[in-house]
Parts: C-alpha cells; sequence; structure tokens
C-alpha cells in the first residue's frame, strides 16, 4: 500500500483555495488505493527550528524540539509520497516556511556534490520517493509560482528525492464560479492522484489542465 503525507500550509485551512486542488487530488490517491495522512499547519504548534543542527550532529534524524512536528515525523517515517500543499504568499505562509525549516531530521548528515552543488541524502529512518507540489495563486500568471516550485525541486533534490510533479493552480478564486470548466479542473486534479498512485507518475496533460486558464487575464484584471 502506498503511504502518504499531505500537508496542507494555507492559512486558511479547508477553506482555502489550495484546498479546492488538494481535495480531489487526496480522493484521487484514495481511489488507487493509498493510506493519507492529512496535516493542517495551522491546527499544529510547530516551533521555528533552532539551528542547533541537533538532528545532525548529536541524535541524526531526531529533533531536539518537542512539539506538533514529533506526529508529523512519525507519519513520514512511513510515507512513500510527501505532498506540500501551500498558497503563494512572499514566498509562503509562515507555517509552511517553519514545516519546512523543521524537516532537518529527514536529512541524513553525508553530504556530497552534485553537478556544482552540495547535496545530501534522505535519512534511513526515511523512505520517501517522491514528492509534489500542489499550489494555488491569486494572480493570473503561472510565472508567480516561480519561488514556491523552485523550493519544492530543491528540497526533493536535496534529499536525493524524485520531484514528481506540481499541480499549479492560478487565479484560484475563479474555482468557486462553478461550471464544465473548473469541473475539468477539479477531475484533472483527481485524475492526476489517481495516476501517481497506480502509475508512480502523472501526464504532463493532466498536469497542464489544473492550470488552465478559466478567464483571460483581462477579464480577470476587472475582478
Amino acid at each position: 500500500m502506498t503511504r502518504v503525507v499531505a500537508v496542507n500550509g494555507s492559512p486558511k485551512m479547508e477553506k482555502g483555495y489550495t484546498e479546492l486542488i488538494l481535495r480531489p487530488f487526496i480522493e484521487g490517491m484514495r481511489e488507487a488505493g493509498a493510506e493519507i495522512d492529512l496535516f493542517y499547519l495551522k491546527r499544529l504548534e510547530i516551533k521555528p527550528c533552532k539551528g542547533e543542527f541537533h538532528c545532525w550532529n548529536t541524535k541524526p534524524g531526531e529533533c531536539m524540539i518537542k512539539d506538533d512536528m514529533q506526529t508529523v515525523i512519525a507519519a513520514l517515517k512511513r510515507a512513500d509520497i510527501l505532498v506540500l500543499a501551500t498558497p503563494v504568499y512572499i514566498p509562503l505562509p509562515g507555517e509552511m516556511q517553519n514545516f519546512l525549516n523543521r524537516l532537518c531530521p529527514l536529512v541524513d548528515p553525508v553530504l556530497t556534490t552534485r553537478n556544482g552543488r552540495t547535496r545530501a541524502r534522505l535519512h534511513p529512518d526515511f523512505n520517501i520517493k517522491k514528492i509534489v507540489l500542489v499550489s494555488s495563486s491569486g494572480w493570473w500568471e503561472m510565472g508567480n509560482f516561480g519561488t514556491v516550485l523552485r523550493i519544492a525541486k530543491e528540497l526533493a533534490e536535496d534529499i536525493s528525492v524524485e520531484f514528481a510533479g506540481a499541480l499549479l493552480r492560478p487565479h484560484s478564486s475563479a474555482l468557486t464560479k462553478k461550471g464544465p470548466r473548473t469541473d475539468k479542473v477539479l477531475d484533472s486534479a483527481k485524475k492526476a492522484g489517481l495516476e501517481l498512485v497506480a502509475s508512480g507518475r502523472m501526464r504532463r496533460n493532466l498536469l497542464a489542465a489544473v492550470a488552465k486558464p478559466l478567464m483571460s487575464e483581462k477579464a480577470w484584471r476587472k475582478t
């Protein structure tokens, strides 16, 4: 059975636009037989990283801070796939940034150099094979995802895990307007989740359908 940890960093949690894409994506993974642990960071107490590197130098893989991150780490030890779900802020909501910083225990303190960059690998206690990004943006253009997308890809590269793709939804408020085009976006998100678990990958045309414009830029700027 494929085990998935999905982390929603939107401060609006179930009421946010990120949830509108994450929900059908999770439904698709469940239909394919995956077991899902879903966390809303706003509900958790996750303190900032202290930068002591206790999880590297003293007890590799173990964080010295005792808070709700311990529950998430326990789930990540069972996970095959990590889904990062976040709206685009500047660049991330604070809760998501804290969470990413606290992932240091997942990193084995054995460094190497690949293509001129210092990289690491996943700690042996973890078996994550893929990282997926689900992100929503209020702005019309896809370029607004650039920084968030790079963060997710860098995390995967840093721990030598496959970045399996991104479900990116621009001008996400348009998802609240019901209709065939909106239905197509949500259905594509669900199919992407099903495909990820069933075959290990998501077709590019499905990811493109999730990101397809629901209105013209001119119309969006009038909203």
